[in-house]
């Protein structure tokens, strides 16, 4: 079993940035990717930006350019530096940790975190 802890949610305004913080623990040997997902009321859980085993990033098309992801597996943790942010942005943030790949388009898939809302005002 493998416990995510998030952090770094609040309100900001559009233009500003947020940084998300996830920590596993537990049995993080069994996981090889790391990643963020996002759900806005009424719409899917989608990727945000994730991690796979050997570095391999993948990031929401309408993200790219503005957010960053570093850390990963290896380290326990996961770091989504927001930038830019939109209104479009406000969703619930998923940490998430699987042993498989964010490539391959599957979602529920892995240990979850207990979410952390992230609001943008305009």
């Amino acid at each position: 079993q493998v416990r995510l802890v998030e952090s770094g949610g609040g309100l900001v305004q559009a233009g500003g940035s947020l940084r998300l913080s996830c920590e596993a623990s537990g049995s993080i040997f069994s996981i090889n990717a790391m990643g963020w997902y996002r759900q806005a009321p009424g719409k899917q859980r989608e990727l945000v930006a994730g991690i796979s085993s050997g570095g391999m990033r993948n990031y929401e098309h309408s993200v790219k350019g503005r957010f960053t992801l570093s850390g990963g597996s290896a380290w326990g943790a996961v770091y989504l530096e927001m930038n830019n942010v939109k209104p479009e942005d406000t969703a619930v943030y998923y940490c998430n940790a699987r042993d498989g790949d964010y490539y391959s388009g599957e979602v529920w898939v892995g240990f979850w975190g207990q979410g952390t809302q992230v609001t943008v005002s305009s």
